[in-house]
């Protein structure tokens, strides 16, 4: 596998890089899907990557809206009659000498508008080589299958992998495809692929654990069984949702919507509204995944609702 120059000898280095990164991208200069949008939260130093966006139907961003207003909802996303596209954000996080990953996005296991974050962090000189944490808020393949590339090598090779118990329990089933619906099963063979390539390396994690002092996992199933989020320490502590709330738009102002692929609808619909009560309330620092890039900003209560507003 080819190696890019060690990155990132110390946090200086880090932030001048990211920073690079980010003017570049507002140069012009081509960086592959979005610029590098970094910030700092206490001890952490985040990078928002792109690894491009994901178009999602009507049936499966908005299977609880009236027809009437399925439209406007999806124009203001950019998208039309038949879907939407949305967006895949990656945050790298600097902690000390760790490099992590929440998440690795799709590699070449999804849509061919995903699988970008490889050459954007290699535009911003990150060596996959100095990658030390992975951190899956869930084995779905838009944030888990780029765990290996095309010829079966992990695209990480010294990285130590985080996933929840009930995540792993999940997908990797000897009898998947006999318990489990088969609209299931394909994503099934996708979290295999993932999960097993790294077996050796994987640590399991619960609600309370801590990747690293101040990083710690908070249990959202609903989306998947095992889904987490993240908690980083700092001022105003900021939660990385994964998937625990898929879109800024639709589900901060229609909280209780469903969400097609969430696998157990109505927990996930409960653990959504419990999030976004949360962050409103504590004016938490929110990161997700699916939001307009780079997906950084709070919610803030509007009625029985919330509205997004961005860092």
């Amino acid at each position: 596998m080819t190696r890019f120059q060690p990155l990132y000898s110390n946090r200086r280095e880090f932030l001048s890089l990211a920073a690079g990164a980010a003017l570049a991208g507002a140069a012009g200069i081509p960086t592959h899907a979005a610029a590098v949008h970094r910030f700092d939260h206490g001890d952490f130093d985040i990078s928002v990557f792109s690894d491009g966006f994901v178009t999602l139907s009507a049936d499966i961003l908005l299977p609880d809206a009236p027809t009437e207003v399925r439209f406007p909802i999806l124009t203001s996303l950019g998208g039309d009659e038949t879907g939407a596209p949305v967006q895949a954000n990656v945050p790298l996080i600097r902690y000390g000498d760790d490099l992590i990953l929440i998440d690795n996005g799709a590699g070449g296991n999804f849509q061919p508008s995903t699988g970008r974050l490889a050459n954007n962090l290699k535009s911003a000189g990150v060596d996959p080589a100095s990658i030390t944490k992975v951190v899956f808020t869930h084995a779905h393949p838009d944030h888990s299958g780029a765990t290996t590339t095309g010829d079966g090598s992990v695209l990480y090779p010294n990285a130590q992998y985080y996933v929840s118990q009930t995540e792993w329990d999940f997908w990797t089933d000897k009898d998947f495809e006999m318990r489990r619906p088969v609209t299931l099963h394909g994503f099934a063979k996708g979290a295999q692929r993932d999960l097993l390539a790294v077996e050796d390396r994987i640590t399991f994690v619960r609600s309370g654990d801590e990747i690293v002092p101040g990083m710690s996992i908070i249990d959202t199933p609903g989306h998947t069984p095992g889904h987490i989020s993240i908690e980083l320490a700092g001022r105003d502590n900021i939660l990385i949702t994964g998937d625990a709330c898929t879109n800024d738009v639709i589900f901060f102002q229609h909280p209780h919507w469903h969400f097609g692929f969430d696998t157990d609808a109505e927990l996930a619909l409960k653990n959504r509204r419990a999030l976004l009560d949360r962050a409103a309330s504590e004016k938490l620092k929110l990161l997700g995944y699916h939001w307009t890039y780079p997906g950084v900003g709070y919610a803030e209560r509007k009625g029985d609702a919330y509205r997004f507003v961005p860092a």
